[in-house]
């Protein structure tokens, strides 16, 4: 039995009370279908900035009206503290473990507005800090990123080596681990924060300026319209499924106090091209009868992109116990139902 499998068990025995941020958003509704159908109690906290009130619904019709009645939703924003003060003491149970996913993602965004991207993302996160240590919470486990590692030009990334920050979108990323780091220095508050590496699957918006390349390409390709790649195609990114995500913020909530104060890459360890990937989609959508004829058309590189990116997991498996359940192609081929349906 693995740690994941070990924890799981534990708690559907003994269920616990969860907060999710950014609930209603593509990796926050994730995590809830998961606690819910593990019999959890959860209370979700969102404004919608990003995330839609469909992502909730179609969680509600998979999991069990006994398992729905769990869910206490709460539409607010993390930037008043007063809001994530209530998320956290607004029912009997107490909450014993925060996962925050609320924030403003996108590299482009943050360079088209920095300040929004700087209050959602920085205050926010002080603010569900600040809210969780005063609550005492158990564990506070938050969605770091992997454009902290800016400009550093080595491969695989490993967590203590990192560069110069390529965009706003980064440097409020890094801002949300220093924080984090005294937070335990100062209050021995101890955190978890997970950088997540181009993370996709099923409930990823297709849609909007800001959408990511995964989701985008997959609708492009069903709708028979052209694909754009930014740069030559030989960019390469370590694309991680949703489910190896949610496994992730559960080993990290559930972690021993020694595996705390410190961050973690949330990725398989592997390296795909966008010209690979491009060709991954278009087989895998083969099998729903939706056949793309043309090939992409390339575009200018995007500012703030790195070239390459690719994680070392060593640390995550060693101490958390985390394993990686789907490669990039068995994670697409079991998004491509959800996009085609």
């Amino acid at each position: 039995m693995t740690r994941y499998e070990q924890i799981k068990a534990e708690l559907l025995a003994s269920p616990k009370t969860w907060l999710v941020t950014g609930v209603a958003g593509f990796i926050g509704s994730n995590i809830l279908e998961h606690l819910l159908k593990l019999n959890q109690k959860v209370v979700g906290l969102d404004n919608f900035a990003t995330g839609h009130q469909h992502n909730l619904d179609e969680v509600q019709g998979l999991v069990t009206e006994e398992q729905w009645q769990g869910f206490n939703f709460i539409k607010g924003d993390i930037r008043n503290y007063e809001d994530c003060v209530k998320a956290i003491s607004n029912n009997s149970n107490n909450v014993d473990y925060v996962l925050h996913q609320a924030a403003l993602g996108s590299v482009p965004r943050s360079i088209a507005d920095p300040v929004t991207t700087n209050a959602a993302n920085i205050t926010g996160f002080l603010n569900m800090l600040q809210a969780a240590k005063e609550a005492n919470v158990k564990s506070f486990t938050y969605a770091a990123s992997s454009s902290t590692y800016g400009d550093h030009p080595a491969l695989p990334k490993v967590e203590e080596n990192i560069g110069n920050p390529l965009s706003p979108y980064a440097v409020t990323k890094y801002v949300n681990e220093l924080y984090a780091g005294v937070y335990a220095r100062t209050y021995g508050f101890k955190t978890i924060g997970l950088r997540y590496f181009n993370v996709f699957g099923q409930r990823q918006d297709p849609n909007g300026a800001y959408a990511a390349v995964i989701p985008k390409w997959t609708a492009d390709m069903i709708k028979g319209e052209d694909v754009f790649i930014n740069g030559d195609g030989e960019t390469s990114r370590d694309f991680c499924f949703i489910e190896n995500t949610v496994q992730m913020n559960i080993l990290a909530a559930t972690a021993s106090d020694e595996a705390k104060d410190e961050v973690y890459n949330v990725a398989v360890g592997d390296r795909t091209t966008l010209n690979d990937l491009y060709k991954s989609i278009q087989k895998a959508l083969k099998e729903y009868n939706v056949k793309v004829f043309h090939d992409p058309k390339y575009r200018d590189f995007r500012a703030g992109d790195v070239r390459h990116s690719q994680a070392d997991v060593s640390k995550a498996r060693a101490q958390l116990g985390y394993f990686p359940e789907f490669s990039i192609m068995e994670g697409i081929h079991k998004a491509m139902s959800w996009y085609t349906n």
